[in-house]
């Protein structure tokens, strides 16, 4: 019959297993680090991702023995010939890195690879069992809208109704079973799935690695040559070559680091304190911190221009131009906040600069960190903790508290991690609430500041080393 032949095809998807993916763990063999991805003759996908593992292993072994290596040779004295020794350490340290991030893609790949394939397996499942639920609740509405009579009419002996009965009985009961199976499926598809976002952010992260210590390598290289090229040794020439780089660095610390909010310019070596003391307390690298601080005062011309002159409907003046402004603070969100945080500063909420709004929404965002005040006093407390002030003292306009609070904003929207893509959703998140992509402008917004993060850790805070 029909129904116990649906019968089986539900006891069969019940016993469908889920697919399992076993790791293989390995010990370093001692071997030379290599990153020879390719595969041997007669090796089997499991052998060479055991391989690779292993080879992974030892990179990280050779590259924490480099990093020693260079951390030694960074803290003796300085000279010509410790200079080159510190430019190969860091040479080899990025080629290190290189090799074990080419192993890292290369096992990741796999894993991915498996990934696909079991959530595109668990996807099946549940289409079967979505089509296995439909079946059963037609079968059981079908029997519930027969009556007792038509059923036995149906039937030539009492045997096949009781039979049939039973069948739609067991067929009924497996329905709260089928319901658990999909749900777990779906539970176990999701799982597979964050893994698999995981493991492909990690891809990305190891390509951009790649191509971060390639450029750092070229620079050493080009560096070291420069030294090799010093008169063959000649310490005096290093002299002249030591007196020219602590002059830039005083250039460098000494260069205004602009602020948005109508804040004044400070030191770029005072904004580097105040930077490395924020992420000290909150793990977001130092020079992500500058770059977001940097992409906030050049959002426009408008960031840091507008007063409020009414509370009860937001409106305000351009610092500019005198002209009026709609929409200058939200009202029912910001002003009450605004008027409070302001008294308790000892400021005049009239006269107080705050961006102006821009083609869409509501101005209102305060100081260099630019932070409307519904959002500023979520984070006044920690802010007061992080620096040991009280909470009234805490001022968005204040560079450091600004510095602090962005860092404390930034750390929960994930850019502790310090990777590539935690950074870029980070800055996506700083930008308008949403990851990279959901809201026009963030993407861009992202890139530009990776972009200067790169260039003021490079140009700038590198180049302060040892000065």
């Amino acid at each position: 019959m029909k129904l116990k032949a649906f019968a089986f095809c539900i006891v069969f998807f019940m016993m469908a297993g889920s697919v399992t993916v076993a790791h293989a763990q390995v010990a370093s063999t001692g071997a030379v680090c290599t990153d020879d991805t390719s595969s041997l003759p007669n090796e089997t996908p499991t052998q060479k991702n055991v391989r690779l593992t292993a080879d992974l292993n030892q990179c990280q072994i050779e590259q924490a023995a480099a990093q020693a290596t260079l951390t030694q040779a960074q803290n003796q004295s300085t000279s010509l010939k410790q200079a080159i020794a510190v430019l190969n350490a860091k040479i080899k340290v990025a080629q290190l890195n290189i090799q074990a991030k080419n192993l890292l893609i290369a096992t990741l790949g796999k894993n991915i690879s498996d990934k696909a394939q079991t959530i595109t397996n668990l996807s099946g499942q549940i289409q079967q069992g979505q089509d296995s639920l439909a079946e059963i609740l037609r079968k059981t509405n079908e029997l519930d809208s027969v009556t007792l009579p038509e059923v036995l009419l149906s039937y030539k002996n009492i045997t096949e109704v009781f039979s049939d009965l039973d069948t739609f009985g067991a067929v009924e009961n497996s329905l709260q079973a089928t319901l658990d199976q999909i749900d777990a499926n779906k539970s176990q598809t999701q799982t597979e799935k964050d893994q698999l976002t995981v493991q492909q952010n990690q891809q990305i992260d190891a390509r951009q690695a790649i191509v971060q210590d390639q450029a750092n390598i070229k620079r050493d290289e080009a560096t070291k040559q420069t030294l090799l090229n010093v008169s063959k040794g000649n310490e005096a020439t290093y002299g002249q070559i030591l007196a020219q780089k602590s002059s830039q660095a005083a250039a460098i610390r000494s260069a205004l680091f602009s602020l948005a909010g109508g804040s004044q310019a400070i030191p770029f070596g005072q904004a580097l304190q105040y930077a490395q003391a924020a992420s000290r307390a909150t793990g977001v690298r130092t020079a992500f911190l500058l770059a977001i601080l940097t992409q906030e005062s050049s959002l426009g011309a408008n960031v840091g221009n507008c007063y409020v002159t009414d509370m009860q409907t937001g409106a305000g003046i351009s610092a500019k131009t005198g002209a009026t402004v709609y929409k200058v603070m939200n009202p029912r969100r910001d002003t009450p906040i605004f008027q409070t945080l302001t008294a308790s500063l000892g400021f005049d909420p009239y006269k107080t600069l705050v961006s102006c709004p821009q083609a869409v929404g509501w101005g209102g965002a305060m100081g260099p960190a630019q932070f409307i005040p519904s959002t500023w006093v979520l984070l006044q407390q920690r802010i007061a903790d992080a620096l040991g002030q009280s909470l009234s003292t805490v001022n968005p306009w204040n560079p450091q508290d600004a510095f602090t609070a962005s860092a404390l904003y930034l750390a929960d929207l994930g850019a502790r991690v310090g990777s590539y893509t935690s950074e870029r959703t980070a800055a996506c998140k700083y930008f308008s609430g949403q990851a990279c992509g959901l809201v026009y402008g963030n993407t861009t917004y992202a890139t530009q500041v990776l972009a200067k993060a790169n260039y003021i850790q490079t140009s700038e805070i590198d180049q302060l080393q040892g000065y």
